[in-house]
């Protein structure tokens, strides 16, 4: 930290603790507020803001990891499509060691399935180019920050003449299961951090329901410790004032409308419909399909055997995701779940929940 850091600045994050003791006593209540971005999990984590909070406060985390609320079928699926012949899959590096059914795509590619970790892709569309005789299949799992990446690909691959570049959907979208968990009446969510990556992309008028149909107000905020202990400050003030507003507190890198051209892109190739959320079964309208137009590149089409899903045993992955325990509530965790052997996906990804408080376990504290 240094003085030319002013969302870093250790004074200026003590004087927001101070604020923020001030108004919870004026609530006169404990109050719940909610992060679902897997950078906040993560940064919350490592600044050790929970134990900087009064006990008035709690904050908890909900589903903003895309490859934890990934469900155990999609992995399935994916392994079912890698034990074909002249097939590739291509994924991202963190979704290989999350638990399927009976294996992991790591698993799976240690036994000699043909699984390649990409960083884009682009990278996926270009191992498709030079060996057209191989069916490439991108596994599509992300937020709405992804989708516009994943799209361009199929775009390249249009333009280029690439047959054999192909996509298993698994996108998601923010605002349907925030809707389920504002309409939840044991949670109890006072109010709610947005996603800054997602609202870049996105704006903050997508959000707006939350005020306007279940009176929760949400602060966008960036990823430092002041930016979170700034948006605590916003919700709280809210509350006390009795508003339901959605402030943007990240104007730095978010607007009102986000990114049009990106959205245009995905509205070229995507679609809404219902799909299953780790911890939540379907949610209507959450996910991201390809339109009929663009069904060859559709590997989800591909005729293949695939297993009745079958869950961790044990693992409270989807009640951590629904925000209902915090990760030392699973008999699971730091014992049999760690991240050097994870049990269930929230202890896969660096922006999973659990993830997150192994790996700043004594800046944690159950509440």
């Amino acid at each position: 930290m240094t003085p030319r850091d002013p969302y870093r600045d250790p004074k200026t994050a003590a004087g927001l603790v101070q604020r923020i003791g001030a108004a919870s006593d004026r609530l006169q209540r404990r109050a719940t507020f909610m992060e679902v971005c897997g950078t906040h999990t993560h940064a919350v984590a490592a600044a050790g803001l929970r134990r900087m909070l009064p006990e008035g406060v709690r904050l908890i985390s909900g589903p903003g990891c895309p490859v934890c609320v990934t469900p155990v079928d999609y992995l399935d699926r994916a392994l079912a499509l890698a034990d074909l012949p002249d097939t590739v899959i291509c994924t991202f590096g963190d979704l290989m060691r999350v638990p399927s059914s009976h294996s992991s795509l790591e698993r799976a590619r240690a036994a000699g399935a043909r699984i390649e970790v990409v960083y884009s892709p682009r990278d996926a569309v270009a191992r498709a180019r030079f060996a057209p005789s191989t069916r490439v299949v991108f596994l599509g799992v992300g937020f709405e920050t992804t989708a516009p990446t994943i799209a361009a690909a199929i775009a390249e691959a249009d333009a280029d003449g690439v047959p054999n570049f192909l996509v298993l959907p698994g996108n998601k979208v923010m605002p349907p299961p925030m809707a389920a968990l504002a309409a939840d009446p044991e949670l109890g969510v006072d109010g709610f951090l947005l996603p800054g990556h997602v609202s870049v992309l996105t704006g903050w008028n997508v959000f707006r329901f939350l005020a306007d149909v279940h009176g929760i107000p949400g602060a966008v905020v960036g990823f430092s410790p002041t930016d979170v202990l700034r948006g605590v400050l916003e919700l709280l003030e809210q509350r006390i004032r009795g508003e339901a507003t959605i402030t943007n507190l990240y104007n730095r890198a978010v607007d009102a409308d986000g990114n049009r051209v990106a959205s245009a892109l995905v509205d070229r190739y995507f679609e809404p419909a219902t799909v299953t959320w780790r911890g939540f079964g379907p949610i209507p309208g959450s996910g991201l399909v390809l339109r009929a137009e663009h069904a060859h590149r559709d590997a989800g089409l591909i005729d293949v055997e695939v297993p009745d899903p079958v869950e961790p045993h044990g693992c409270r992955c989807g009640e951590v995701l629904r925000g209902s325990i915090d990760p030392p509530e699973c008999s699971l965790f730091g014992g049999a779940c760690v991240p050097d052997a994870p049990v269930g996906a929230c202890m896969v990804s660096a922006e999973g929940t659990c993830a997150a408080w192994y790996r700043h376990r004594l800046h944690e504290t159950t509440v």
